[in-house]
Order: C-alpha cells, then sequence, then structure tokens
C-alpha cells in the first residue's frame, strides 16, 4: 500500500485555518491533505496546498470584496472558481475580521439545494 499523502500547506497557514474554523463549532473541517469545509454537498472553504485560503461568498458579496481586500477570484487546479475569492494573508490572519465572512459563506451555502 503507497504511504499517505502528507499537506504542504505551510503550518503557520493550517494554524491559521484551523482557528477560523474554530470560531463557528457547528462547521466540521474535512479533508487530510486538502483542508475545506463543506455543507450538504457545497463546498465554501479551501485551503491549497501553498496555503491560500478560498471562500465561497454570494454573488452579489464578491465584488466588495475583492475591491476592499485588493484580491483575486479563487483558482484551483487553474480554473476560477465562480463565486470564490481570495483570501489575502492579512486577512486570514484577522480571524475575528474574517470570521464575517465565514459566517456570511456558511448562509450563502444554506441557501442552495443540496446536493
Amino acid at each position: 500500500m503507497p504511504p499517505a499523502k502528507k499537506s504542504k500547506i505551510p503550518p503557520a497557514q493550517l494554524d491559521l485555518y484551523e482557528k477560523l474554523i474554530a470560531t463557528i463549532p457547528s462547521i466540521e473541517r474535512k479533508g487530510a491533505v486538502h483542508p475545506y469545509t463543506s455543507l450538504n454537498g457545497h463546498m465554501f472553504t479551501y485551503l491549497d496546498q501553498t496555503g491560500t485560503l478560498g471562500i465561497r461568498l454570494a454573488p452579489d458579496q464578491v465584488e466588495a470584496f475583492l475591491k476592499k481586500y485588493k484580491t483575486t477570484m479563487f483558482e484551483s487546479y487553474g480554473v476560477v472558481k465562480k463565486d470564490w475569492v481570495t483570501v489575502p494573508d492579512a486577512l486570514l490572519k484577522n480571524t475575528k475580521e474574517l470570521k464575517k465572512y465565514l459566517e456570511a459563506s456558511l448562509a450563502h451555502v444554506r441557501t442552495l439545494e443540496p446536493k
């Protein structure tokens, strides 16, 4: 049997992600190598192997987030993800401020039809 894959995510980034997810006890962090959260089959956060966090927002929240934080749409495996934004490192370090967006993301996926 091949050895289990190991995450290449920088430990500091992973710790910040864990701290963020812990702010909402009802959220379960999933994925051993590629940490993410999901509800009813819809992912709403994803920490890639570089330690970059993507978060899914309601379509009407995306532009304001991009402008406020001078960031870009989130890209995963070369694909720009619809309604996903890249969380800048400075914001990832500010758990209190980022928690508002995590709550908004969770509220958004709750409105989606389960897969």
